[in-house]
């Protein structure tokens, strides 16, 4: 993986650039020491580090609008940063740009139970909103795994999704409005608290758009009441091809699990060694499969859940027996990926997006990927809506070893392209998966997307580097391309 080579000119102003923002956002607001620079050299993708030119601390609004107007008239370049768990690079730091940390804008500024939203700003956890609304009976019902962690800016930055996204959508189907600072500081509102806003779908638009159109400032979110009745079902099953069956059979008899997710061998020892969740280990394969509802529907569900775990071979068949086993059920899949970090020195998680009906077929390609390049995968997914989560283990110190995980994750994202999935179901691009998006998409839809990006920023100094492989003038992008000494589309009328 390559960025970009550093501008020598803005670092050689890095002494400029920090008295001004100094001016801007004083006290202990910029971090210019090296030692304290390095809490700042990588986010989640941690295989690659570098530190930032400088880090900026800004607290409110203003000061987002004042740095951003700054650095666009004297083009320097910009990296948002939120609680820096991004697994995709989207938050990888720049040598010649300044890293807008949004640490301190951690405030709930409104809950609204009659209209049932909360207000945020962009560095509240994702858990704490809905600490902040069970005491009412409420939830936020995107939960990534990392959610004890995770900001909310950055799950509008990615359209992060979780455990419950298969019944309750991603991040943008729970997104109802934004404060935004642009590139050249001004500052925009989109949404609000209404369901819907007439015209074009400009939140759409900026939900996983990777912090490359602005920094957010402010959400306004959903939040759902909770269920009458929650129940969890533990399957445990002799393959993965089992699980794999059993995950498009649910599906495809018309149930929607709130969440339905599968573990295999080395992912369900790592999370048991970890959590203690009382997981079976005899088994290849686990599937979590979360029902709610009123009672009588759970109860019918579950009834159908475990027939067709059944009929596709299941071993082991458990059922939550209060609020307590469920947690605990889900306590080991939410720890699985620190659980994971505890038998390998380094891992590479992946976020391709496959049909369900291909899981089975994935799987064993998986394996036989793993045999070719000597390394272990643990997986660990959200097998309800196909977003595959691998976890490709290996050790930076020996030699060839990060490259080679680097070519099994590329081959993996490529397979999932290949079976009529996509490079990414929540983690993004971000540098991770930039040099593979040509393998998904043809050069005009890239270019295509990119005039998106050159709307907003036409310099390119928010979060350059990262998403696109090849980066295009904006003027290159915005001309019309003769061929043949014919205009495209000569019937229309040119204004």
């Amino acid at each position: 993986m390559k960025m970009p080579a550093p501008d020598q000119g803005t670092i050689a102003r890095r002494s400029e650039i920090v008295e001004a923002l100094r001016r801007i956002v004083p006290g202990e607001g910029v971090i210019v020491d090296e030692d304290e620079l390095q809490a700042y050299e990588c986010d989640g993708l941690t295989a690659y580090k570098q530190l930032p030119l400088v880090v900026v601390l800004p607290e409110t609004t203003e000061q987002v609008s004042r740095v951003m107007r700054w650095c666009h008239e004297n083009n320097v370049k910009i990296v948002p940063r939120g609680a820096g768990t991004s697994l995709s690079g989207g938050s990888f730091p720049l040598a010649d740009a300044v890293t807008i940390g949004l640490g301190k804008f951690n405030k709930i500024l409104d809950v609204d139970f009659d209209n049932r939203t909360v207000v945020a700003q962009p560095g509240v956890t994702n858990l704490a909103i809905t600490s902040a609304v069970a005491h009412e009976g409420f939830y936020y019902a995107p939960d990534p795994s990392s959610q004890i962690a995770c900001s909310i800016g950055g799950n509008v930055a990615e359209n992060a999704g979780g455990v419950h996204c298969l019944k309750y959508g991603l991040t943008t189907n729970n997104l109802l409005g934004l404060e935004m600072v642009l590139p050249d500081g001004e500052v925009v509102r989109l949404g609000g608290k209404h369901l819907d806003s007439g015209g074009y779908d400009l939140m759409g638009i900026v939900t996983g758009s990777e912090g490359m159109l602005g920094v957010i400032t402010e959400l306004t979110v959903r939040i759902l009441k909770s269920p009458e009745t929650a129940k969890a079902v533990l399957m445990g099953f002799p393959s993965n091809e089992q699980a794999g069956d059993c995950v498009a059979d649910i599906i495809g008899n018309g149930i929607i699990p709130a969440g339905l997710e599968m573990m295999d061998k080395p992912a369900i020892r790592a999370a048991e060694d970890f959590v203690h969740a009382n997981y079976p280990l005899d088994v290849e394969a686990l599937l979590i499969c979360e029902l709610d509802g009123p009672a009588a529907e759970v109860e019918h569900l579950i009834e159908r859940v475990e027939q067709i775990a059944k009929d596709n071979g299941a071993t082991e068949l458990r059922i939550s027996r209060d609020d307590a086993e469920r947690a605990t059920f889900w306590a080991g899949r939410k720890a699985a990926f620190p659980a994971v970090g505890r038998i390998s020195p380094d891992y590479l998680c992946m976020d391709g997006t496959i049909p369900r009906k291909a899981l089975p077929e994935v799987l064993r390609r998986m394996r036989e990927m793993s045999d070719k390049y000597g390394l272990r995968v643990a997986n660990v997914f959200h097998a309800g809506d196909g977003n595959l989560h691998p976890l490709i283990l290996f050790d930076a110190n020996q030699p060839d070893e990060l490259e080679k995980a680097e070519a099994f994750g590329a081959d993996i994202l490529t397979m999932c392209v290949e079976v009529g999935g996509v490079l990414t179901g929540e983690h993004g691009v971000g540098i991770e998966k930039r040099d593979l998006m040509p393998v998904m998409f043809g050069e005009d839809d890239i270019k295509q997307q990119q005039r998106i990006k050159c709307a907003f920023d036409p310099d390119h100094l928010v979060n350059p580097g990262k998403v696109y492989p090849t980066l295009h003038r904006c003027a290159e992008l915005g001309k019309l391309h003769v061929t043949g000494g014919r205009l495209p589309f000569p019937d229309i009328p040119r204004f």
